[in-house]
């Protein structure tokens, strides 16, 4: 649900007396004409985890996963939006957005500025930008800020996504720049995105000092195109096809990189069923220290809606990346990825089923069973706090509960 009498929420804070806004004169300001036109909407998202058997120490280092999340109930993150649309009718309109995070899932997606002096304050701010329209063509629409990427089968709001836990497609594909992104609807089946950012983010406002490079003219540029099958297409209308590239420098390893994304979500002849393919390539260039890598994942999804308040939503996915990558990121006694207690393995299949059930209201209640398996090695599980895992598989069962506002 979202809010567009403020007046009622300042007075529950205090900020104004239900008295004097009663006493206000008739014709509102223009201040309040442009507060009134901003909602407020978000959502508080929670789970129960259970790792089966072999131990939770080391744990899938796909995003926002972490070892102590395991065995237990977790406040994933809160988020708090305020939004106010760019008027359609206005040729030159204008609009702004602010999404705040809160809790620890924060702290992973990594939205500090330069200045911030810590990276664990449970707050990030994952999109702050300004929203410009233009008169050119059929209309040009501008984002100037901090963003969220463009590329990517699912996004950080895990209640917008088919599963819970995050791909590995996600995991290693960026979340925010700071910059300027400029979208063109070509035609109603064809629209482009383009833009330049200062890295991949996703810290705010990082520059990129690339050793031999200058942070005035080294950035990152991001471009995208999206395909939508036309109304009068039968059973695949509305479908679409996505591709992406972006490049630049990457603070979190310190190099050069390359990211490739392709994907499509596409209705069938069974209306209750939808499917989705996607396809992530990263390649990661030399630094002063390190030698170049790859990554890449290839995941396929379906959806059923067995009824108007239950779905069935399965993932499968094959991940690899090189050798290199695998010691850079994991330790040499066998894989702590970071200081989290998660590993990336150099090879793994994932695979993923989850229940959705509508019973509440604005509330989203899922279960789901993930089952993933490294092909070489034994770097998931031990119960101990060993720096070498002790199996090949990992399975999670969670309980997910979100409310949305």
């Amino acid at each position: 649900m979202k809010f567009n009498k403020w007046t009622i929420g300042l007075a529950a804070v205090g900020v104004v007396s239900l008295a004097s806004a009663v006493q206000a004169e008739e014709k509102p300001s223009s201040v309040m004409t442009a507060v009134s036109s901003t909602t407020l909407s978000g959502y508080v998202d929670t789970s129960a985890q259970w790792n089966l058997g072999g131990g939770h120490s080391h744990t899938p280092g796909y995003a926002y996963n972490t070892s102590s999340k395991a065995n237990g109930f977790n406040l994933n993150v809160a988020k708090l939006s305020l939004e106010k649309v760019a008027d359609a009718a206005d040729a030159w309109g204008a609009g702004y957005k602010v999404d705040a995070l809160f809790g620890p899932n924060a702290n992973t997606v990594g939205g500090l500025g330069t200045q911030s002096t810590g990276t664990s304050s449970d707050f990030a701010l994952k999109q702050a930008y300004v929203d410009l329209k233009a008169p050119v063509g059929n209309g040009l629409d501008f984002k100037m800020g901090v963003f969220d990427t463009i590329i990517g089968y699912e996004v950080f709001d895990s209640g917008s996504n088919p599963n819970f836990t995050r791909s590995y497609g996600y995991t290693i594909e960026p979340t925010t720049h700071t910059g300027l992104l400029a979208t063109y609807q070509l035609v109603e089946a064809v629209s482009l995105s383009g833009g330049v950012a200062e890295t991949f983010g996703p810290t705010i406002n990082q520059r990129a000092f690339l050793a031999g490079n200058k942070a005035q003219s080294y950035k990152t540029y991001l471009g995208s195109l999206a395909l939508t099958a036309p109304k009068d297409w039968g059973f695949v209308a509305g479908s679409t096809l996505y591709g992406g590239v972006i490049n630049g420098f990457n603070g979190g390893n310190g190099a050069d990189q390359t990211s490739f994304y392709a994907g499509a979500s596409l209705n069938t002849p069974i209306k209750e069923l939808k499917v989705g393919a996607s396809y992530d390539y990263v390649a990661v260039g030399k630094n002063t220290t390190a030698k170049s890598g790859y990554q890449n994942a290839t995941g396929v999804y379906g959806t059923f809606q067995v009824s108007e308040k239950f779905s069935l939503n399965l993932r499968g996915e094959y991940f690899s990346q090189s050798g290199y990558l695998a010691n850079l990121y994991n330790n040499a006694n066998g894989g702590v990825f970071g200081a989290t207690g998660t590993v990336l393995p150099k090879e793994a299949i994932e695979g993923t089923l989850t229940a959705q059930y509508d019973l509440w209201k604005n509330v989203i209640s899922r279960v789901e069973l993930r089952w993933d398996h490294a092909t070489s090695g034994h770097p998931f599980g031990n119960e101990s706090a060993a720096a070498v895992g002790t199996e090949k598989n990992s399975f999670e069962l969670i309980g997910n509960v979100i409310y949305k506002f």
